[in-house]
């Protein structure tokens, strides 16, 4: 007798039932798998189940049987380990760029992957904070078309906004046009920027994505970046973002300071432990590293007070200086 469509998709089944109700902690017994498959329509005996089982792991497919906490089966060959969804889990929760919405949704997915028993586990800390998520639906969308742009080397036009305040003291959006070359997507302090060049400057310009729209590729090949910055022949993203403070552009300057080695945790987590220190006394020690000389770079040396102090350049010494005066100032 020829198998119902039912019967034919039973491994399957099988296989779709221990994914969704097993785990370590808690084993399927054979019982539940036939009243699981009665649910789909698939009526089997207990005999049946085990031939099915034992197809499923002469397939490849990791079942293991055990008596503790009881009897029954549960799937070891997951995707991910059940850290590893916790892991993404909360990276989605925190990253700002990623809208409500999509959160839900990638969540939704990620659990997916768990077991019902699981799942249950991991609701209990789930807590999306919907204050610092951005609304722009359009950002996952726009990844895609930037990174073929870049791949491509093709120039996007796109919608920029930025906020202002309006005569009457309320925030308001303002949108600016710009044609631009993209040349790297870099996710740093929770938002995701590409950086790009303006054809009207000769300089790199940082966007974050979740304040553009409407990003079009367009027929123009891109400004090549060793015309706007210090990369000739690759630019090097991850070189880019090692010398990029708070996403503040600004030219590549050898800078020598020297910090107390109380801040030698928050200085290696910046800098990389590959940094050579060049004198020791005192408590104190002495480095230099090539960074992008910004706003952003004397915002990061401010936080550490007297902690920092600068040997060269001069003209970073001078920013800083500058910087302390207007704030002295306001308090005068």
């Amino acid at each position: 007798m020829p198998k119902s469509k039912g019967q034919q998709l039973k491994e399957i089944a099988i296989l779709d039932i221990l994914k969704t109700y097993s785990d370590e902690e808690n084993p399927v017994s054979a019982g539940t798998i036939i009243e699981k498959l009665a649910e789909k329509g698939i009526e089997v005996e207990r005999k049946a189940v085990y031939r099915g089982i034992d197809a499923l792991i002469d397939y490849g497919s990791d079942i293991l049987f055990t008596r503790t906490p009881k009897a029954g089966y549960y799937l070891l060959d997951k995707l991910f380990e059940l850290p590893e969804i916790y892991l993404l889990t909360d990276a989605v929760q925190a990253a700002s760029f990623i809208t409500v919405k999509k959160t839900r949704d990638l969540v939704k997915k990620l659990d997916s992957m768990l077991s019902e028993g699981e799942r249950r586990k991991r609701e209990k800390g789930l807590y999306i904070d919907n204050g610092h998520k951005c609304e722009n639906e359009e950002i996952f969308y726009n990844i895609d078309i930037l990174s073929r742009a870049i791949n491509e080397n093709k120039k996007v036009c796109l919608t920029y906004t930025v906020r202002k305040i309006s005569k009457d003291r309320k925030i308001i959006n303002e949108n600016r046009e710009y044609k631009i070359s993209p040349y790297a997507l870099i996710w740093q302090n929770e938002h995701y920027y590409l950086v790009a060049n303006n054809e009207k400057y000769d300089n790199l310009m940082h966007i974050r994505l979740d304040r553009a729209r409407k990003i079009n590729i367009i027929k123009e090949n891109v400004r090549h970046f060793s015309e706007v910055s210090i990369y000739k022949d690759k630019f090097d993203v991850a070189d880019y973002a090692a010398k990029s403070f708070q996403m503040y552009s600004g030219k590549s300057t050898k800078i020598e300071l020297k910090c107390k080695e109380e801040i030698l945790e928050q200085v290696v987590d910046r800098f990389s432990d590959k940094i050579f220190i060049r004198n020791l006394e005192d408590g104190w020690f002495t480095f230099s590293t090539n960074v992008n000389l910004s706003a952003g770079l004397v915002n990061w040396i401010m936080q550490f007070a007297d902690s920092i102090v600068v040997k060269s350049p001069e003209e970073l010494t001078d920013m800083l200086k500058a910087r302390t005066e207007a704030i002295r100032s306001m308090y005068e």
